[in-house]
């Protein structure tokens, strides 16, 4: 089987409030930790930007699953590819707050300095989910 990354975007849904993020990483945390499925989520109370790395079958089973999850809408795939090495071992689904970003990370990655995923490429929304990563406290 080989190792692929699939990088999405969305938009928080209307009728869930931000405190049902919580909700989302525990599910997440059990879904891929039993199906060695690995990853990052960025919130930042309107647009989630998610990275999910594991076998190409899991990856598109779980993405398969977030398309019908009501608590977000407008998916955008920025990216699938196959991958010689994970770069979120250690996350079965690792969150980054938005108190995290800064102007100065978003703007290296994007066209303008409010968050929008939409508007990043695949290889800005993975760079800039590495480089968010590195700057997380311990």
């Amino acid at each position: 089987m080989y190792l692929t990354r699939l990088i999405y975007a969305s938009t928080i849904s209307n009728d869930i409030s931000p405190s049902a993020v919580a909700d989302i990483l525990d599910s997440a945390n059990k879904h891929n930790k039993l199906n060695d499925v690995t990853g990052v989520l960025f919130f930042d109370d309107k647009y989630f930007l998610q990275c999910l790395e594991g076998s190409r079958y899991q990856t598109n089973e779980t993405y398969s699953r977030l398309l019908l999850d009501s608590r977000h809408s407008d998916l955008v795939l920025l990216e699938f590819k196959d991958i010689s090495v994970r770069s979120f071992p250690d996350w079965t689904m690792g969150f980054i707050p938005e108190s995290v970003l800064s102007k100065s990370i978003y703007l290296k990655f994007s066209p303008q300095k409010s968050f929008d995923p939409y508007n990043l490429s695949s290889e800005s929304a993975y760079k800039m989910l590495l480089e968010l990563k590195e700057v997380l406290p311990e």
